[in-house]
């Protein structure tokens, strides 16, 4: 017997399927630095060291690009600009977690980490919410944004599980941190 497949069925596989983009996009991300710096190197010049950081975030720009496409009615370009956007993001929480990071000072290593992935995980977001908010087709109500700033800064704070485990070549912090804000942009997106 065979059953029609319903909208909520489709949407609940497609986000499904984002979900696992995340978790493989974190997963890439995790252990790109090392390719990276064999191609780019590890020279501490600033623009240098920005791109490079740039490049490491691809496999999640590549994901918001199809997230872009897939839920909203944005043109190719748009969903370019969206992808960029989700790089420059990634700089600018990556800066955001060092920063904090390096100024608490005295307090403890778990403290320090958890500030950082907290601040990271919310300039993160705020950026690409921000960035995509203003494509054609983004909804342009804050309202609509925050539940992915929220949730972005909450699971930034995996930043101190992972550096608590010791976890260098695969973290908690890309692969969760990338499909939640994933699944909650695409539902933006799908909403508006």
């Amino acid at each position: 017997m065979t059953q029609a497949i319903t909208p909520a069925d489709t949407s609940r596989n497609s986000l499904l399927t984002v979900a696992a983009g995340g978790l493989v996009s974190g997963i890439l991300t995790a252990w790109l630095p090392a390719l990276v710096d064999t191609i780019v190197g590890t020279n501490g010049r600033f623009p240098l060291v920005q791109f490079r950081l740039a490049l490491i975030a691809l496999p999640f720009a590549v994901l918001v690009f199809v997230v872009i496409r897939r839920f909203s009615r944005n043109a190719v370009w748009a969903a370019l600009i969206g992808a960029l956007v989700t790089m420059i993001a990634f700089v600018c929480a990556v800066d955001a977690a060092i920063l904090v990071e390096g100024n608490t000072g005295d307090a403890p290593r778990a403290m320090r980490y958890l500030l950082a992935g907290l601040t990271g995980g919310m300039v993160g977001t705020a950026v690409m919410a921000l960035g995509i908010g203003l494509l054609p087709a983004g909804p342009r109500q804050p309202a609509a944004w925050w539940p992915m700033i929220i949730i972005g800064a909450l699971l930034g704070t995996l930043l101190a599980l992972d550096d608590a485990l010791g976890l260098d070549k695969i973290a908690f912090l890309y692969p969760v941190w990338q499909a939640a804000v994933a699944v909650r942009l695409a539902l933006i997106l799908q909403r508006s």
